[in-house]
């Protein structure tokens, strides 16, 4: 039997006539880099603030390490780090000390207090800005620090809630080396929520989630297999009278992909210069190349995963929630 850490059974969570988390099952592994994948609204975030003991789940159950996240929350609690898409800082003191002011909430023994706190500000490259106030930090250095914090108690499940959301790509790499790190010295295992694809890459399994429901969940390279042709990606001068054309001659339905159309076809490399010779809409650029991640999306689910505007009214009542939890 394999050893789960994270076990989620039949998880339901409504927002009033909204059903954000929809019956989802699943199980995470211990040392697992897992990630759960989808756009935003889709219910990552709410699924994770469930595991996190932020929000109580209106029906179903999740354990972390045996420990059930609704009846045993300090227990769980002891035993997570978070990482989550909203700054969570407090910006009025240093970084050395909103990680003791951590250390003290979490009860990290005086003994190795300093210690770890030193080590982790010099991995997230912060030790020489400890005493600076956290609002002077850039968005990359608080994001850092609050992976430091996230990691200050040794936690054996690291939850990172879009944690690279808006960094530039040096920033975006850095946090990563130090993720996999951890993961490999410590065998920590890692929760991920994304819709950045190649961080969704590096996870051992992927779960794809859409309007709360669970659609698939396999390691990357199988759900690539989902797409099991080459794409062709174009932009034509009228991608409608293009899409028809497709249809027509090709007996092939090109979804709409971005400003675009993608399809599937076999042998790409021999298929696209007999296409690219016979099509008589004005093709504007065109690209051929292997499926990935966001075609298995497309593919599942219809749409692309790309941030998307939560609707208002998901967002007023996930904030009155979060206002109520909070008293």
């Amino acid at each position: 039997m394999k050893d789960y850490i994270i076990k989620v059974e039949n998880l339901v969570k409504r927002f009033s006539e909204l059903v954000a988390v929809d019956n989802i099952s699943f199980c995470v592994e211990q040392g697992e880099l897992f990630g759960f994948l989808g756009p935003n609204g889709a219910g990552k975030t709410t699924t994770i603030n469930i595991l996190c003991t932020l929000t109580k789940p209106s029906s179903g159950r999740a354990l972390i390490d045996g420990l059930d996240v609704v009846r045993q929350q300090s227990q769980v609690r002891q035993l997570i780090g978070l990482v989550f898409q909203d700054p969570s800082l407090d910006e009025r003191l240093s970084g050395l000390q909103n990680l003791r002011f951590h250390a003290l909430v979490y009860s990290v023994p005086a003994s190795v207090r300093e210690q770890r706190i030193e080590q982790l500000l010099k991995m997230v490259e912060l030790w020489d800005k400890r005493h600076n106030k956290v609002q002077t930090y850039s968005g990359g250095m608080k994001r850092r620090l609050e992976l430091a914090r996230g990691l200050l108690h040794h936690p054996k499940v690291l939850f990172l809630d879009e944690p690279t959301l808006g960094l530039d790509p040096q920033t975006r790499n850095r946090i990563w080396e130090y993720v996999l790190e951890l993961r490999q010295r410590e065998g920590t295992t890692i929760f991920l929520t994304t819709h950045y694809m190649d961080e969704a890459e590096k996870a051992d399994r992927i779960a794809i989630i859409d309007y709360g429901k669970l659609i698939a969940i396999d390691t990357p390279g199988k759900l690539k297999k989902v797409v099991s042709k080459d794409v062709i990606s174009l932009k034509t001068d009228d991608n409608a009278r293009a899409a028809e054309e497709i249809k027509v001659r090709y007996q092939i339905e090109a979804r709409h992909d971005g400003d675009g159309l993608c399809f599937e076809v076999n042998n790409g490399e021999e298929f696209l210069p007999i296409f690219l010779k016979e099509f008589s809409t004005k093709i504007l650029n065109v690209s051929l190349r292997r499926p990935s991640l966001d075609d298995v999306f497309l593919k599942l689910t219809g749409r692309e995963i790309r941030e998307e505007e939560v609707n208002d009214q998901f967002k007023t009542m996930v904030r009155q929630h979060g206002r109520r939890m909070r008293r």
